[in-house]
């Protein structure tokens, strides 16, 4: 399983050639688990131009959706609380980072900083 974050899914619905075929790759090496969260679809969908709203919401809704629930925001505080100063980790870092723990499955991302609660065999390369 892959979660791909938001800086990923700008780059290929920027048509960036490198990044749409490494997500074909990132198909083939988890067997389609692709998934994003609620936070990827938020940042995504805030920032899209009107024209662009129905093919951005075609691609994400390919793509499988986890959920967030108690057990997430319960660790996302734990990792709020030991990170936000010391790394200045924000809210959406923190349910993600959560999300990667919990449904054991790696984050395709060009922010690792934004993510020191995981370990590096927790990032897609």
């Amino acid at each position: 399983m892959i979660i791909i974050d938001s800086d990923i899914l700008i780059w290929i619905l920027r048509g960036n050639e490198e990044y749409k075929k490494k997500f074909i790759s990132a198909v083939e090496t988890a067997n389609g688990q692709l998934f994003i969260t609620p936070i990827q679809y938020m940042e995504i969908i805030c920032g899209v131009r009107e024209k662009e709203l129905v093919s951005t919401e075609l691609f994400l809704d390919s793509l499988k959706m986890i959920n967030i629930d108690k057990e997430t925001g319960k660790l996302a505080g734990y990792f709020l609380g030991k990170f936000m100063k010391s790394h200045s980790i924000h809210n959406a870092d923190a349910l993600i980072a959560a999300v990667v723990k919990i449904h054991d499955c790696k984050i395709w991302t060009n922010n690792c900083k934004h993510y020191p609660m995981l370990n590096a065999n927790e990032f897609f390369e």
